[in-house]
């Protein structure tokens, strides 16, 4: 791995790990609000959960069988069966159950409640299930064999005492903490909620992520392509990249090249945002509409900062270069009365993916309120295989799509290094991180590798 000092010419390069604290440092949390439990998936809870009644709430049937007295069907065997008068049946969601005496059964169903005096349950294929023939399968519904809570019942088994008996409490107890504040609800978690009783839950809401692409040249899916024209892709990247983070994603269609219109868009979808993202027209171009939609005339960014700086509405953008390939042109600041942050990226598709999982990923899951240790994506060390070395430009943290494999503890790149080159990012698991100080990366190189997936 060989080295080069980082250069810096003109206006002052930001590093990723400023601009990043940068971004962090202007995002809070959520406020918590009350949902309930469908809404709250995907969210985290802002408070412990206690469990008001034991999980189950009362002894029952693990099996669709017979309840029995131990004793009764001790040394049974189908040669020598116990037989045992049949007094009713157990259904799930019974309410009164009969009493099962000496030489009784009741028939029961999976999850209904073991009845007064029964000790343990047969299940139905260790009987005749009524028959006065052989083992069966399975029971006969009670909608088609009136009969078949009466009469006799073989048990070919015997059966230890609680045997195929949920006890009470056997899940959790009352008393006992279900979840904790900083669970992130998902359906197993709803589940659990569902079970205790809880119909609503207080958590920080999934943030509110609205996705604008600029240029004049997107055409969208489906529409005919005229000369000079390109899909928009980065609108539906950045918008299902938002809802794999966890947010709420709204996608708004190519926007022109023009800032009025700009301006106009962003006011408009203001009312639903918790965060803004828009992408391409950040560079140095004359039709880098973003840029010019968003500083304002009264620049106040310190002479040779790198930062074009304006008050839009009460907010402030900022206008940045970043020691880092791709992405190199960013912007980030607030707008509108409620200071809604907005992260600007750059145009070419792998930039616009790159920075996403570099800047607005964190942001979102910030605004979830998950714990600093899972806002960004986890990173490995991993032994670059590959046929020959990779170069890196003095002075940049370059991003290189790879895919790990975890087995070998190795990751190959995926294409080039170009910014456009959208089919290797579609292949790429992982990206490979080159130090600024690195211009070259000989195989069998050691690397920091960051997780996409």
């Amino acid at each position: 791995m060989s080295s080069s000092a980082p250069q810096e010419t003109g206006h002052r390069l930001w590093s990723v790990d400023e601009h990043l604290a940068d971004v962090l440092a202007a995002v809070r949390p959520l406020e918590p609000i009350e949902l309930q439990l469908l809404d709250a998936q995907g969210c985290v809870l802002v408070e412990d959960v206690t469990v008001p009644v034991a999980l189950p709430p009362f002894d029952n049937s693990s099996m669709d069988g017979y309840a029995v007295r131990v004793a009764d069907v001790q040394g049974a065997s189908e040669e020598f069966p116990a037989v045992l008068t049949v007094v009713g049946d157990v259904a799930a969601g019974s309410g009164e159950l009969p009493t099962v005496g000496p030489g009784e059964a009741a028939r029961i169903m999976t999850g209904a409640p073991l009845p007064p005096g029964a000790e343990a349950v047969v299940p139905v294929e260790w009987t005749d299930g009524g028959t006065g023939g052989g083992a069966v399968s399975g029971m006969t519904p009670a909608s088609t064999a009136p009969d078949g809570a009466a009469g006799e019942v073989r048990v070919h088994r015997a059966a230890e005492a609680r045997a195929h008996v949920r006890s009470r409490g056997s899940d959790v107890q009352a008393g006992d903490l279900a979840l904790a504040a900083g669970t992130v609800l998902g359906p197993p978690q709803i589940a659990l909620l569902a079970a205790i009783g809880r119909g609503t839950v207080r958590v920080r809401p999934r943030p509110r992520v609205v996705v604008l692409s600029t240029g004049s040249e997107l055409v969208q899916p489906g529409e005919a392509l005229a000369a000079g024209t390109i899909y928009d892709s980065n609108s539906f990247a950045l918008a299902a990249a938002a809802r794999d983070a966890g947010a709420i994603a709204y996608r708004v269609g190519a926007v022109a090249d023009d800032a009025d219109t700009l301006r106009s868009t962003i006011e408009d979808q203001l009312i639903r945002a918790d965060l803004l993202v828009t992408t391409g027209g950040v560079s140095v171009g004359a039709y880098d509409v973003v840029k010019e939609a968003l500083s304002s005339v009264g620049q106040s960014g310190a002479a040779g900062d790198g930062t074009d700086a304006g008050d839009i509405d009460g907010g402030r953008m900022d206008f940045r270069k970043l020691a880092m390939q791709p992405g190199k042109p960013q912007g980030f600041g607030t707008i509108g009365p409620d200071h809604t942050p907005l992260l600007a990226l750059p145009g070419n598709p792998v930039s616009s993916y790159v920075s996403f999982e570099l800047f607005v990923r964190p942001a979102i899951r910030t605004l979830m309120g998950l714990p600093e240790s899972e806002v960004c994506r986890p990173s490995v060390r991993a032994v670059l295989k590959a046929d020959k070395a990779l170069g890196s430009p003095a002075g940049r943290r370059q991003f290189l799509r790879g895919t790990y494999d975890a087995e070998s503890g190795t990751v190959s790149p995926v294409g080039g290094s170009g910014s456009h080159l959208i089919a290797a990012l579609a292949h790429a698991d992982s990206l490979m991180v080159v130090p600024e100080d690195v211009t070259s990366v000989e195989p069998g190189t050691e690397l920091e590798v960051v997780l996409l997936g």
